[in-house]
């Protein structure tokens, strides 16, 4: 069974973990691969993600009946765009089990439950998870020859 955990601030060096993998940022090439999350970070990210998201923003682990974290699912309300945009990441070990699927359904479940109408996405072209979110329900938008917007209606 996969739930969706909300981590505590002692929790985050499964996101340094996963955002420091290259394998796991290999989707993330096209805007620079690999991300920095120093500790000194941990304190105001974690204040502006899980203790005082403001209705705007949503972060949770995707935990196994183990206790292991397999991946995180995130939205957040773009206020220039006027879109919640989703984040889907599933650490690289854990890819093909499933997770991406049922961890893009737990958050579509929570955007709307927290009274969004749609969720967006923008996939780079080469990423192989814009199968996943099309069989999903989402749907094109548009294209460039960099990336690929995605919609959902909630």
């Amino acid at each position: 069974m996969l739930s969706a955990f909300e981590p505590r601030r002692e929790d985050l060096w499964f996101r340094r973990l996963m955002l420091s993998d290259e394998e796991t940022m290999s989707y993330n090439r096209a805007w620079g691969g690999v991300i920095d999350f120093p500790e000194e970070d941990w304190e105001g990210w974690y204040e502006r993600w899980i203790a005082r998201p403001g209705g705007k923003r949503y972060y949770r682990y995707l935990r196994e009946d183990s206790g292991s974290f397999v991946g995180e699912i995130a939205y957040h309300h773009d206020a220039d765009a006027d879109r919640c945009l989703a984040d889907v990441i599933i650490y690289a070990p854990f890819r093909g089990k499933g997770y991406g699927k049922r961890g893009l359904a737990m958050l579509c479940a929570a955007a709307k439950e927290n009274g969004f109408a749609a969720l967006y996405d923008d996939i780079a072209a080469d990423n192989p998870a814009i199968a996943l979110f099309l069989k999903q329900g989402f749907t094109e938008e548009y294209r460039t020859e960099e990336k690929i917007f995605l919609k959902k209606e909630l």
